[in-house]
C-alpha cells in the first residue's frame, strides 16, 4: 500500500481550501436569499448565480485540498475532461437543488428535495473528481466512510438550504457560510480517509495533466470569479434597498414638478 499525505504543503492546503468552500457557501446563500424576495428572471438570474457560486465553490474546495495530496511511489496526474465533467456536474445538481428551493411552495417538500439533491451533487462532484486521478497503482475505497461523506454532504447541503430560506441577515448568512465551509470541508476529508491505494510499478507515463499544468491555474482561475462576483452581490443593492431608495426620491421629484 502507498503511503497517502493529505496535507504535503502543511495546513496551507486545508485552511484555503476551507476559504474557498466558505466563500462559494456565502456566495451561494446571499444570491439564495435575494433571489427569494425577486421576481420573473430576476429570480432565475439570482438562482443561477447562487448554483454556479456553490458549485464552483465545492469543486475549488475539493481541488486545493488535492493539490496537498501526494502517494509514494507515484505520480499524479488528472484526466481533463473528466475534471471538467466534475466542475459541470457540481454546477448542475446544485442548480437542480437551488431551483427546487427558489420555485418550490412546500417549503418542507422543497427543502427535502432541494438538500437531498444538492448534497448528492457535492458527492457526485467529489467522486467523480477523484475518478478523473491518474496514478501508477489501484484506488479502493471503504464503503462506510463513503457512505459517511455522503450523508454528511446531504445533512450539510439541507441545513444550509435551510439558512437561505430562514436567516436574512448578512451577519447570520456569514456564520451559515463558514459552518457549511467547515461541513463541506468535513466531507471531502472523511471521503478522502476512504481511500487506499495498492502502488504497482511504475511502466508506462501517465496519461493526463499534471496539477500544476492544470488543477492549479484552473482553481485560481475558479477562485477569483468568487471573489470577483462576491464583491459584486456584497456592493449590489438588494430589493429593499432599491425600494427604499426609489421612495426615497419621490418627494424630491414632486417637489420639481
Amino acid at each position: 500500500m502507498g503511503h497517502l499525505d493529505h496535507a504535503s504543503f502543511g495546513w496551507l492546503t486545508p485552511v484555503l481550501s476551507y476559504a474557498m468552500a466558505s466563500v462559494g457557501a456565502a456566495l451561494g446563500l446571499r444570491c439564495t436569499v435575494r433571489a427569494l424576495a425577486a421576481t420573473g428572471t430576476s429570480r432565475r438570474n439570482w438562482l443561477i448565480t447562487a448554483a454556479s457560486a456553490i458549485g464552483t465553490g465545492i469543486w475549488t474546495m475539493h481541488f486545493v485540498a488535492m493539490l496537498g495530496f501526494g502517494v509514494t511511489g507515484t505520480e499524479i496526474h488528472y484526466d481533463v475532461p473528466l475534471t471538467i465533467l466534475s466542475l459541470v456536474v457540481a454546477m448542475a445538481v446544485v442548480g437542480v437543488g437551488v431551483f427546487a428551493v427558489g420555485y418550490g411552495r412546500d417549503r418542507a417538500r422543497s427543502l427535502a428535495v432541494g438538500g437531498l439533491t444538492t448534497g448528492l451533487g457535492v458527492a457526485s462532484m467529489h467522486y467523480l473528481g477523484m475518478a478523473a486521478l491518474r496514478l501508477h497503482g489501484d484506488v479502493r475505497y471503504d464503503p462506510v466512510l463513503v457512505g459517511f461523506s455522503v450523508t454528511i454532504a446531504v445533512v450539510a447541503a439541507t441545513a444550509a438550504l435551510w439558512a437561505a430560506l430562514n436567516i436574512k441577515s448578512p451577519l447570520a448568512v456569514a456564520v451559515a457560510s463558514l459552518v457549511m465551509g467547515g461541513a463541506v470541508s468535513s466531507m471531502h476529508y472523511t471521503g478522502m480517509l476512504a481511500v487506499s491505494v495498492r502502488v504497482t510499478e511504475a511502466g508506462a507515463a501517465l496519461p493526463g495533466a499534471t496539477t500544476m499544468q492544470f488543477v492549479f491555474p484552473l482553481a485560481v482561475g475558479l477562485g477569483s470569479y468568487l471573489f470577483l462576483t462576491s464583491a459584486f452581490v456584497a456592493l449590489s443593492p438588494a430589493a429593499g434597498e432599491r425600494e427604499a431608495s426609489v421612495a426615497a426620491q419621490r418627494p424630491v421629484g414632486r417637489a420639481a414638478g
